[in-house]
């Protein structure tokens, strides 16, 4: 297994950056844009580099949800996405795991979005399909999010919290999940 290192988007040097946002460019194919890449930096990042350069990447930041009157921390993860020459050789497991590491001592619960392509990893690894409503707390007032239904995970030590309750997550530009 290539080793996977984790820095805070801090202390990674901008030629670093770039590379990371040049991955995630061609990962999604050019479906990668700046609201993307905002939510992708400020936090910690698990990335695995071979002699091609970087070759897997994946982001945990922190985003805050109302869950049942409680104001939860939860480590999102974003950008997660491997050089297509290193597909299907557990890269992207490697850096779920260091993420989760993150997530699992850091944070009340962990999240995400997944894509079609990305659904399988993150099940394999025991996330689970937030089973109830979301939505986010927008500019002026709630804004369900019934489309994220369905495709949003969700992880945590202790259990995921009462599902009858909806995640209510922060406002932010671009996609809000």
């Amino acid at each position: 297994m290539d080793d996977v290192r984790t820095a805070h988007t801090a202390d990674l040097e901008p030629a670093v950056l770039d590379e990371i946002r040049a991955l995630l460019d061609a990962a999604f194919g050019g479906d990668f844009g700046e609201d993307d890449w905002d939510h992708t930096v400020g936090g910690v990042h698990a990335l695995v580099r071979d002699e091609h350069g970087l070759a897997a990447h994946g982001s945990v930041v922190q985003r805050r949800a109302l869950h049942a009157g409680r104001s939860l921390r939860v480590g999102y993860v974003e950008g997660v996405a491997v050089r297509a020459d290193r597909r299907r050789q557990g890269l992207g497991n490697g850096v779920m795991e260091a993420l989760e590491r993150v997530i699992d001592r850091s944070y009340v619960l962990g999240a995400l979005s997944a894509s079609d392509d990305g659904a399988a990893l993150y099940a394999a690894r025991g996330w689970a399909v937030w089973p109830g409503r979301l939505a986010a707390l927008g500019p002026d007032g709630v804004v369900p999010l019934p489309d994220e239904e369905g495709t949003t995970y969700a992880r945590a030590v202790g259990g995921l919290p009462d599902a009858s309750e909806a995640l209510l997550f922060d406002w932010r530009g671009g996609d809000l999940l």
